[in-house]
């Protein structure tokens, strides 16, 4: 199988996590894709996705895979003596999932649009509008003082053990550094929980 990636990229870097974790990482050979030269918009990497984003996962049979909760999703059905991420009963995956959504939505989503809005990285594909990236930024802020609030009585983000929850929150906790959103003192209980993750293998991948 091949993982088309930019490795310094935050939802690639969930999906190696993911795969580290579960001790599936040599499953896949890992092919660079260089978003700022816009090697996604080519002929042949829009076939494979349409939205033309990584990471896309091709099977061996050539066809693809695209979002990364699919593709972890589909490696942990795949391989299910590996340990679990996604949770092992209904409730489980439900509010993982939700929280996994929760992190997109109001966390990594915000952080990207700060970014693109506010750097003018992809300014030769998109119509760049400050004012909605600083407001986006904000909008980061307020869900980071959030999760301190819940990892406060919370030694990982759901059941009170690792799962891709953490993933999530963990990988754009750190892209929140492209709009100079660090952890720091000012939340000691996100700080301790980022910590900890950071200190897994999985987390230099």
């Amino acid at each position: 199988m091949k993982l088309y990636e930019m490795a310094s990229a935050p939802n690639p870097r969930r999906v190696r996590m993911f795969l580290a974790e579960k001790g599936l990482l040599d499953k896949v050979e890992r092919i660079e894709i260089d978003l700022a030269k816009g090697e996604n918009l080519s002929d042949d990497f829009s076939s494979k996705n349409p939205m033309k984003k990584v990471p896309v996962l091709e099977l061996d049979d050539g066809s693809c895979i695209s979002e990364t909760t699919a593709i972890c999703r589909y490696f942990e059905e795949q391989y299910p003596d590996s340990p679990s991420l996604l949770g092992d009963n209904a409730n489980e995956k439900a509010i993982i999932e939700q929280w996994t959504r929760w992190i997109d939505f109001y966390l990594f989503t915000p952080i990207g649009m700060g970014f693109q809005h506010t750097s003018g990285y992809f300014k030769d594909r998109m119509n760049p509008i400050k004012e909605w990236g600083e407001d986006s930024i904000k909008a980061a802020i307020k869900f980071l003082d959030f999760l301190e609030q819940h990892l406060k009585d919370n030694e990982f983000i759901a059941y009170g053990r690792f799962t891709a929850a953490d993933i999530n929150a963990f990988c754009s906790v750190d892209f929140g550094k492209v709009v100079k959103l660090r952890v720091d003192d000012s939340r000691p209980h996100l700080k301790a929980w980022y910590e900890k993750i950071q200190a897994r293998p999985s987390a230099s991948v």
